[in-house]
């Protein structure tokens, strides 16, 4: 009878898991994440204008145009053309017509050809049009344009 019970407790299933391996893995897989992350939200290089406007809340995602300095025009990440943009911003567009857009352009871009590329938007219908710029950084003791407290 005692030989039998020995037989039993040696067949019996561990039930217990063991979840030391798989934390390792998930903190490798967070700082892994955690350092490629920014790196995959670089865009597209500009060298914005600098201004002292403040930034503006926003409460859902725009979808974003850049142009660079040589004038190519950029959708999100993917170059277009001119004639492409509205249809294909159209496309991707949550919120049809009323989706907002911001315009990155390269401080050494013509206004003319930002005018012409918010003109286009315009004409398609899109209203809620911005323009990206640094905020200037606020110089200590530095006298504020009258008007403002």
């Amino acid at each position: 009878m005692r030989r039998n019970s020995r037989r039993k407790s040696q067949r019996h299933v561990m039930s217990e898991i063991n979840v030391t391996p798989m934390v390792d893995v998930m903190l490798v897989l967070l700082i892994v994440f955690m350092v490629a992350a920014p790196l995959m939200t670089v865009g597209i290089p500009v060298q914005l204008p600098r201004t002292d406007a403040k930034p503006l809340a926003s409460s859902t995602e725009p979808i974003y145009i850049t142009i660079q300095a040589d004038g190519k025009l950029f959708l999100q990440e993917s170059e277009t053309s001119l004639d492409e943009l509205a249809p294909k911003i159209l496309v991707i567009a949550r919120n049809g017509l009323d989706d907002e857009l911001k315009i990155k352009a390269d401080n050494s871009v013509s206004y003319g050809h930002v005018a012409e590329v918010m003109g286009k938007l315009n004409g398609a219908g899109f209203k809620k049009l911005g323009l990206l710029t640094y905020e200037t950084p606020a110089v200590a003791g530095a006298a504020k344009p009258a008007g403002q407290n």
